[in-house]
């Protein structure tokens, strides 16, 4: 059965376009348009549609104002179009905040050089989020919070608002068929840096995360999240604002130090080199042939170079495998790997590749995440 799409933009153009784009696969349907926040509110609750495409500037009512009214009264996964500017992305982080799952550029020679690519991962965007299941935001006020569920294999994600789905220091192993919960302790390994890597569903992830360490966290901190160009300033100066630690947009020649995250510019890759006693950071235009800019795999196996096995590197949420290499030259060289669990990510991809192949020791829930981190990272 095809996945019920309802397409949400004040442009006549948009809208047609984004409509002839669903309807040309076989797995997704448009059973409806709206020109506006207000209206996408009533056709949510009136079509139940699978996913929504939701504009953000729109006339009545915005597409942020609609993102939270709808996950509060009728959840369904949001897919939001984004300028690709500073005030697009401030944008676009408000509308993952609030409650949406992914967003995209909304001028299509943004998504992807070749045209046919950027319709298929359109397409490709819609039906991962088509698969899950949304439940409600509460208003503000009540005690509850917006929980995920799966409607297949793919397991969806929680934001800032999800509920907790496990017990606090509890962690599942899925790498193996029915593994059990057991309690995370602390291996007693000491390590120098401390890598992210993420996608579909890792600014929540990461702010998640990284607002939970004190500011006297022991390591420096690569994050690698897919993101264009345009988004990755705004992001680190949202989580810097956010964070006990500090964090920026990673430039060339930047020294690494204790407590700081450094997060990978887009439409670049993140190096690290050696200087003397110390690291820094290179960031250069690489290859024009990699699938992404910044690489989870490339910022893995460059650490790999320098750090050996004195890393613990996280894989959280996303689509695809980028980062499963990346791990595998690290765990070859003695380094800890570990992965989001199934049931808290957006998209199980890349968490799932490092998983089933054996290359991540633990998988853990999100809300677990950074406890376990700063466990594993404390000094002895």
């Amino acid at each position: 059965m095809a996945i019920k799409v309802l397409v949400v933009d004040d442009s006549s153009f948009f809208r047609r376009r984004v409509s002839e784009i669903v309807n040309n696969s076989p797995d997704l349907e448009v059973v409806g348009v709206a020109t506006n926040g207000q209206e996408a509110v009533t056709m949510a609750k009136k079509l139940n549609p699978q996913v929504i495409t939701m504009d953000i500037e729109m006339p009545v009512m915005d597409g942020i104002t609609a993102v939270r009214k709808i996950m509060a009264d009728n959840p369904t996964p949001i897919l939001m179009f984004s300028s690709l500017t500073h005030d697009g992305a401030k944008a676009t982080l408000d509308a993952l905040e609030a409650g949406a799952l992914d967003f995209l550029p909304k001028r299509f020679e943004d998504i992807a050089t070749n045209k046919a690519d950027a319709i298929a991962l359109l397409q490709q965007r819609i039906k991962a989020l088509g698969h899950r299941r949304v439940f409600r935001t509460p208003r503000a006020g009540s005690a509850s919070r917006e929980t995920v569920t799966p409607t297949d294999t793919s397991r969806p994600t929680s934001s800032l608002r999800t509920a907790r789905t496990s017990v606090t220091d509890k962690v599942a192993n899925k790498t193996a068929p029915g593994a059990v919960k057991t309690t995370i302790r602390a291996s007693g390994k000491k390590y120098k840096i401390l890598l992210i890597g993420t996608s579909t569903g890792g600014p929540v992830a990461l702010q998640n995360i990284l607002t939970k360490f004190p500011a006297d966290y022991p390591h420096p901190i690569l994050l690698i999240q897919h993101m264009p160009a345009a988004f990755t300033p705004a992001f680190s100066s949202r989580l810097n604002g956010l964070c006990k630690i500090s964090v920026k947009e990673a430039k060339t020649g930047d020294v690494l130090r204790p407590g700081c995250a450094y997060l990978a510019p887009g439409g670049m890759q993140l190096l690290l080199e050696k200087m003397g006693a110390s690291s820094r950071l290179k960031v250069i235009a690489g290859n024009e042939d990699m699938n992404y800019k910044p690489s989870v795999d490339i910022t893995f196996a460059s650490a790999s170079k320098i750090y050996g096995g004195d890393v613990l590197a996280v894989v959280l949420t996303g689509m695809g495998a980028d980062g499963r290499e990346g791990a595998r030259m690290l765990k070859a060289r003695g380094a800890t790997i570990w992965a989001q669990d199934e049931a808290s990510c957006v998209v199980y991809g890349m968490p799932q590749a490092v998983a089933s192949a054996g290359i991540s020791s633990l998988s853990i829930p999100l809300d677990d995440m950074a406890q376990a981190i700063i466990k594993e990272s404390a000094r002895g």
